[in-house]
């Protein structure tokens, strides 16, 4: 995978014999490639260090929800172009919406819950490559992801409190990831953070250098794919349903009934197949 700060990313996923690009539409503020099974899509307002606008939250999720649909993409890397992933709200964007009335406000917030839940519940796996500023509604795109890896120098911060707003529409997923305790003082101070504080709260992964920051990646997407997309999907299924809720008898009825209907699963039954015959599953890629 070439670095996203080019904006043009290659392949990802595949470690040799690339295809030609399978997948690539034309927007104003994202790239979108696809190759070897694996969608790249890069932020693509480096001048702000991609912050969102009105344009960028349609694009993507317009795009996030035809990878989803998408069968050739077994894999979504959300990147950002130039010096940083993402520094949050455009404030040009955040100007222009408090001159409006309250009722267009909130159709505009709506759009951007409904960009940060397209990528919550994209039923494929999610990997943020993460560097520079990430402040913000960029945070919230990192805590939507699966998984998050970062640049050791990365910097972090829930910075609305500053300019009077609140994190409101990245708040359940930030929440998610680092728990309240954490979110009770990075919501209220709107301090920075560092990468390594952002890996002990749990927001990222995995840190890198920055020059291994893409190996990382693809070592990460590598494994990725040697596993089942229908497990992958019903994995982010159960993770949902369950998160939080009582060991009782009706979710151990609900697990049950999970695992005994994926098992007799066509996938499932390859899978099984495949492990006891000592061969590789139909969905690994060649080469793996």
């Amino acid at each position: 995978m070439a670095k996203a700060s080019t904006g043009k990313n290659k392949a990802a996923g595949g470690k040799r014999g690339a295809p030609a690009n399978r997948a690539s539409m034309s927007y104003e503020t994202i790239d979108v490639a696809v190759r070897n099974a694996v969608a790249i899509v890069v932020l693509n307002r480096p001048d702000v260090h991609n912050a969102f606008n009105e344009t960028l939250i349609s694009e993507l999720t317009a795009a996030l929800r035809a990878m989803d649909s998408d069968p050739e993409v077994r894999a979504v890397v959300l990147a950002g172009a130039g010096e940083s992933f993402c520094a949050g709200a455009d404030l040009n964007w955040m100007q222009k919406m408090a001159a409006f009335n309250r009722a267009q406000n909130l159709a505009d917030a709506r759009s951007l819950a409904a960009m940060l839940a397209t990528l919550d519940t994209l039923s494929k796996p999610t990997i943020a490559r993460v560097h520079g500023a990430i402040f913000g509604g960029g945070v919230g795109l990192v805590a939507c992801c699966d998984i998050a890896i970062g640049t050791q120098d990365a910097v972090f911060s829930f910075s609305e409190a500053r300019l009077g707003l609140i994190p409101a529409t990245i708040s359940p997923y930030v929440i998610a990831a680092i728990g309240v305790r954490a979110a009770r003082r990075y919501f209220l101070s709107a301090e920075r953070f560092t990468a390594a504080e952002a890996y002990r709260l749990g927001l990222l992964h995995d840190l890198a250098l920055p020059e291994e920051l893409d190996a990382r990646v693809n070592e990460l997407l590598g494994t990725l794919l040697t596993a089942g997309p229908r497990a992958q999907a019903e994995c982010k299924l159960l993770l949902r349903a369950i998160a939080k809720r009582p060991v009782d008898a009706d979710l151990i009825a609900d697990t049950a009934q999970r695992i005994a209907r994926v098992r007799s699963s066509p996938a499932g039954r390859e899978g099984i197949a495949a492990f006891l015959a000592k061969r590789k599953a139909a969905w690994v890629p060649r080469g793996e």
